[in-house]
């Protein structure tokens, strides 16, 4: 375990290896966090508000604890694992990766909640990352826990499915979700009904029956359910396709565009279980580059 130490109302671990805040939070894999004047980044995860900064080796984390660093964000924020392995391994004989992992090296996938993220990348589909911002802070405004006021916002959790089941469209016209709003509706019903069982039990499945167990919550298709499986339910062989990687891994390795099956093959064979890894980095790099 990394050493925290308190400093005021904050957490300060010294000693970090490939972690930056903008790679972090700015990779696709998250919405609920957004970056500050001063390059921080203010975020809520489970109930918990913070603001996150890191340079030259040190990470900080204000309004937390010692003891809320070591029970939650120390494994939220994935810092226990080897990513300089990782790195080594999929850039072995890979030039556009190794131009990838130089470009976005403090990416780590964060250890989100399941629920979250299945609502999250629901409301995610044909849309963009402020939009799917606001609606998300729309949906957690309306019907999530208040937490109070932090850093001059109130602040709220993501709503449990118990809290979304039951609604109607008309429940949630304020937040202009569009079609996704009977999505929405359908999936918290049916998590609800049996306490998320069938979410977590997908956690342990191999990937091709997860994907199928995933699928079966309304408005998830292939894209969507691959990106739960990689940012909720940790499964590291996901690479998820959508439009903007499917330009990726035109651009960057030559498939066609339509290539779905070769690019998945491709991740499979050259990435295997690190292959949520390695679209983090080549999504990251290719949004600045490309």
């Amino acid at each position: 375990m990394i050493e925290a130490k308190q400093q005021g109302n904050s957490v300060i671990i010294e000693g970090i290896e490939d972690f930056d805040t903008d790679h972090v939070f700015d990779c696709g894999q998250c919405f609920r966090w957004n970056k500050e004047e001063d390059g921080s980044w203010t975020g809520t995860a489970s109930g918990r508000s913070v603001n996150v900064s890191s340079a030259d080796r040190m990470l900080r984390i204000e309004n937390c604890s010692v003891a809320d660093f070591n029970d939650f964000w120390y494994d939220y924020l994935d810092l226990s694992r080897d990513y300089a392995a990782i790195k080594s391994k999929i850039t072995d004989g890979d030039q556009v990766m190794e131009k990838a992992v130089a470009f976005g090296g403090g990416i780590r996938l964060l250890q989100q909640d399941p629920w979250e993220t299945v609502i999250s990348f629901i409301i995610s589909q044909n849309s963009n990352i402020p939009r799917i911002k606001k609606c998300i802070e729309g949906l957690c405004r309306l019907f999530g826990d208040p937490l109070g006021e932090y850093r001059g916002e109130e602040r709220y959790a993501f709503p449990k499915p118990e809290q979304l089941a039951g609604l109607t469209r008309e429940d949630l016209a304020p937040v202009k979700l569009g079609y996704r709003d009977k999505y929405i509706i359908a999936t918290a019903d049916a998590v609800a009904a049996d306490g998320g069982a069938s979410l977590r039990a997908a956690e342990n499945m191999p990937h091709d029956q997860a994907q199928k167990e995933i699928r079966k919550l309304k408005g998830v298709g292939p894209k969507v359910a691959d990106c739960i499986l990689l940012f909720g339910l940790h499964q590291y062989d996901s690479f998820p396709l959508d439009v903007w990687m499917k330009k990726i891994m035109s651009a960057l390795y030559g498939f066609e565009e339509d290539d779905t099956k070769g690019m998945t093959v491709y991740a499979r064979e050259h990435y295997g279980n690190l292959s949520g890894f390695a679209q983090e980095y080549l999504y990251y790099y290719a949004r600045f580059n490309l």
